[in-house]
């Protein structure tokens, strides 16, 4: 089964091809893209992605995308362009929490914290058992920083953002700090959706953005009481 694995959800982004069989999976190439030009570049790229391998865009037997969270913009960018592919071609989707792939990245089993810098002071946090390859979703949240720092207690926090690591270890949670996970990570646990059956059509596929957008806040805050 080869696998487009696409991420757009960050600052910069990536997307990835990668073919699973019997053993390992292998990873056919990962291809960066620098945040800001996801809309120039996605299409662009996938097709030379491709042909770099002599592939055809018939040969991608699924999709697995990155739907949050994240960037509001990043993330419709790629989810838009995997749903008209996948629509295009009649392949399945796998939507990927970056959470997930956070908690799934350190190889250890147990509750864990999955955090990402949300910015203006504030963590995307994911609460995970993982166990043996496998991993169940207890809650995904936007917390302050203080709150965040404040309400995980032992369970490890899992992060790729170092100055995140710094402040979770100053508060004394046990921290580990992995490789910000990209596109190839994202297929990989894509992979695992899809042979579980946990696919999406392009029609329902959208992003987790768990923050609301400044345009809901603003409605929010001026709508009358």
């Amino acid at each position: 089964m080869l696998i487009l694995g696409a991420d757009t959800s960050g600052k910069n982004g990536s997307i990835a091809l990668v073919r699973f069989g019997a053993g390992e999976p292998q990873t056919l190439d990962l291809v960066p893209l620098e945040g800001g030009t996801f809309s120039a570049q996605l299409v662009p790229q996938i097709a030379a992605l491709l042909k770099k391998h002599g592939l055809k865009k018939e040969d991608i037997d699924a999709f697995a995308v990155a739907s949050g969270p994240g960037s509001f913009t990043g993330l419709r960018v790629g989810l838009a362009a995997i749903k008209a592919l996948a629509e295009v071609l009649d392949k399945p989707i796998a939507a990927v929490s970056r959470l997930e792939v956070v908690a799934r990245s350190a190889e250890i089993s147990g509750e864990v914290v999955a955090a990402l810098d949300a910015g203006r002071n504030e963590v995307y946090s994911g609460f995970y058992r993982v166990e043996k390859g496998r991993s169940g979703l207890v809650s995904e949240d936007l917390q302050s920083l203080p709150e965040f720092l404040a309400s995980h207690g032992e369970r490890p926090v899992i992060t790729p953002d170092a100055k995140l690591a710094d402040r979770a270890q100053t508060a004394h949670l046990q921290t580990i700090l992995i490789p910000l996970p990209q596109a190839d990570a994202i297929a990989r646990l894509g992979h695992q959706k899809i042979q579980a059956g946990q696919t999406i059509s392009p029609e329902a596929l959208d992003a987790t953005y768990i923050r609301r957008s400044d345009a809901e806040i603003v409605k929010s805050s001026s709508s009358p009481r």
